[in-house]
């Protein structure tokens, strides 16, 4: 049967048929591909659809007349054959139908995008998802990972659900919360005596000797993909009235690629008329990709911070996510360490949004630049995952409660 999408080199602009990529399990451009090590990837393959005929078939009425959170309802826009999954399982992976909320903080309304109620608690249920359907539609049954916590537990749990077998590759400083997560939904795991980076590079390797289907972020072209579904979701849930301004926390890219993607080919649909600025957001000790928008070049060092989602010295998705920002017209901004965990605090005080520290540095970047904005300017920020899947970072801004007697308790309390 022929595909209606075709593969598309990010490097060098040459596409190649589905069939070809799918079947021979290519991931990276067959002609310029590489994936060196704590190098970014080279030659990262997205997929194309036929937009100029899909616009007959999406008019802004009908594509606003889907739930959000069901990527079958518009499959045009998927590289997936539905007709080969079974309904139960798609019911199995629906996501909230409505994720923003709209908080007045400081004067101000912000809008949130909040990932934090999917299957397993963050935004990359929406790669893991369209990566284990491609697997059930082509007969695999064993999938594998490189991640520091969300993805591996994403994957973990999605497999679960479908009766698929996930391998994790994680490195050692993985937060506890997301290593007994993973291993709570039954994947296999492999704690790596490295970092992120490293385990990365072997997961590329043991997966393409054992013959898994690999998931590794921007690697799988699927990844990029998938994450494009919460530009749909945000369309929808607002009636196609997008933001302006969105600020997306990026570790190796793919989000901020994926997320303008999704709104790239929403405008090429003639659903929208502007693309949103993406500001891409960054701990310092983690800011490969920030410091290539301003600087155009990439040297490796090894990252560190405790916003473990975003931390990646080699960002794998480095070249789309720069040029995300670039053609969104936006910019990137650093965050301390410091910075993100009083954003962390102060988010939960204020909405009582309870997120991780790699999407508190979304409200941290915005504290900092917030008077760029007109009052009135419509912006969101992106809370990709629970602030329950790292109590550690939760630990330095909550003080350890002290023990008292009943009759203690009354003599303080009661007046």
């Amino acid at each position: 049967m022929s595909k209606h999408y075709k593969y598309i080199c990010t490097n060098c602009g040459n596409k190649f048929v589905s069939e070809l990529i799918e079947s021979k399990k290519i991931y990276l451009c067959p002609d310029c591909g590489s994936s060196a090590k704590n190098t970014p990837l080279k030659g990262v393959l997205t997929i194309e659809y036929d937009y100029e005929q899909l616009k007959n078939t999406y008019s802004k009425k009908k594509f606003l007349s889907f739930a959000a959170g069901e990527i079958w309802n518009y499959p045009d826009l998927w590289p997936i054959d539905f007709n080969m999954i079974d309904k139960n399982d798609l019911e199995k992976l629906s996501l909230p139908s409505n994720q923003i909320l709209r908080y007045n903080v400081d004067g101000r309304e912000l809008y949130f995008q909040d990932e934090t109620r999917n299957p397993t608690y963050s935004y990359k249920d929406r790669a893991s998802i369209l990566v284990a359907l491609k697997a059930k539609e082509r007969g695999i049954n064993e999938i594998a990972a490189a991640s520091t916590g969300n993805a591996g537990s994403s994957l973990a749990g999605i497999c679960g659900r479908l009766g698929l077998t996930a391998h994790i590759f994680v490195p050692k400083n993985i937060p506890e919360a997301k290593r007994i997560q993973i291993q709570s939904y039954g994947a296999n795991i492999y704690l790596v005596d490295g970092d992120y980076d490293q385990a990365f590079d072997l997961c590329l390797e043991i997966s393409t000797k054992n013959n898994w289907y690999n998931r590794n972020t921007a690697y799988n072209p699927l990844t990029i993909e998938g994450k494009k579904s919460a530009a749909f979701d945000i369309y929808n849930n607002l009636k196609g009235k997008i933001p302006r301004v969105i600020f997306v926390p990026v570790g190796d890219g793919v989000i901020l690629g994926g997320l303008h993607k999704g709104f790239v080919e929403l405008k090429r649909l003639e659903l929208i008329d502007y693309l949103p600025k993406l500001i891409a957001v960054q701990a310092e000790g983690s800011s490969a990709v920030v410091d290539f928008i301003s600087s155009n070049k990439f040297d490796y060092k090894p990252a560190e911070t405790i916003a473990d989602s975003i931390c990646a010295g080699a960002p794998r998705n480095l070249y789309m996510a720069a040029n995300a920002v670039k053609e969104s017209n936006s910019f990137g901004i650093k965050v301390s360490d410091n910075e993100i965990l009083y954003a962390q605090k102060e988010l939960a005080h204020k909405t009582s949004l309870l997120v991780e520290p790699s999407c508190a540095s979304t409200f941290a970047a915005y504290q900092k630049v917030k008077d760029k904005f007109e009052k009135d300017e419509k912006i969101m920020l992106l809370m990709t995952g629970s602030g329950l899947k790292d109590f550690e970072a939760l630990k330095t801004w909550n003080e350890k409660l002290c023990v008292k007697r009943s009759d203690e308790w009354k003599s303080l309390l009661i007046k």
